[in-house]
């Protein structure tokens, strides 16, 4: 190898090892598509904007936008099922609680550690556990019991810059949602040009269980959720 030189041979981790088998996984057993839409943010950075400093000094926490994407993706699961479900042979398992994984970025690459019951949690709640779950991973502290058994996940790679991408699935979940930055924007409002801070976001699914119509339904729900916080907070 006339380059051999000027390389460098380096073992695979462990963990670099396993997310590459699930990854092959996931791409070998599903039937994946990707769907997009587009969210208006302006309403969620106004509310945080007005309450940040006394949610912060009541819960101890800061209100993110972690959290009210997880609640809009568990009244989006609620209204589609499917999403939620796993295949397992030829039965569908339909799972009437919302553990929702939240990739982040570890001492040793990405892990997703679930938010367990994420449906009765506060958006205090939401936050101070995504936080920990962060700390504890840039910290090598997560077990292996925090990293098993979501039943749908989010992973954000707007952190780091990303304008769209198509995630993939979390084998053997049936669904992910990817969120990514926030650009403003000219968008047409009422035949006007107006400049709004729009997040695009993108819903990978499985196809054998999820059709396109529940798919692009699903990102509609979040859509309406994010822009319109209050449905959230009234529970419609």
């Amino acid at each position: 190898r006339p380059n051999a030189a000027r390389e460098e041979r380096v073992r695979m981790t462990p963990l670099r090892k396993r997310v590459a088998e699930r990854l092959l996984q996931a791409q070998s057993n599903a039937a994946l598509l990707t769907t997009f839409n587009e969210v208006d943010m302006g309403e969620v950075m106004a509310l945080r904007k007005k309450y940040n400093d006394k949610f912060q000094a009541k819960h101890g926490v800061k209100l993110g936008f972690m959290s009210f994407f997880i609640r809009a993706s568990v009244e989006a699961l609620k209204a589609f099922p499917q999403i939620n479900a796993e295949i397992d042979g030829e039965d569908v398992i339909f799972k009437h609680y919302y553990d929702i994984g939240v990739a982040v970025s570890g001492s040793r690459g990405l892990v997703v550690p679930v938010v367990r019951d994420a449906d009765k949690l506060s958006l205090a709640e939401l936050e101070k556990t995504v936080g920990d779950y962060g700390g504890r991973a840039r910290n090598d502290k997560l077990t292996m019991s925090d990293l098993t058994g979501g039943t749908f996940t989010i992973t954000n790679g707007g952190i780091f810059g990303s304008m769209l991408s198509t995630p993939i699935l979390n084998p053997p979940q049936t669904g992910i949602l990817g969120m990514h930055n926030i650009v403003e924007r000219p968008v047409a409002r009422d035949g006007q040009v107006v400049i709004r801070p729009i997040m695009y976001i993108a819903l990978t699914y499985d196809h054998r269980l999820v059709d396109g119509r529940e798919a692009v339904q699903f990102l509609v729900r979040v859509k309406e959720c994010i822009e319109d916080p209050e449905r959230l907070l009234l529970d419609i």
